[in-house]
């Protein structure tokens, strides 16, 4: 599903931004605040995750259900390595 030609062109779209500023303007776009929103808090359940956090740890801290942070773990566990791409560059 995620290979098809619509997302590659998005993919394409996202590998043209050269900075911070350009990246904010085309989310800030093309995304509603509530999909910012959640996608950022996804990334943080991702970090906090690999960082040995515990589920209760982080529903404090971001707020996010237990099925949110249960997803990502998933995905870091069994996923394509997306999450861990992204986290091992900062």
């Amino acid at each position: 599903m995620t290979k098809s030609k619509d997302f590659n062109e998005l993919y394409k779209a996202i590998l043209s931004l050269s900075d911070e500023e350009e990246c904010r303007l085309f989310f800030e776009d093309i995304c509603t605040i509530k999909e910012l929103e959640t996608m950022s808090q996804r990334l943080e359940v991702a970090k906090l995750l690999s960082g040995g956090a515990t589920f209760n740890e982080i529903v404090a801290k971001t707020g996010a259900s237990t099925t949110t942070i249960s997803r990502v773990n998933r995905c870091l566990n069994y996923g394509d390595g997306g999450y861990r791409r992204v986290i091992d560059k900062k």
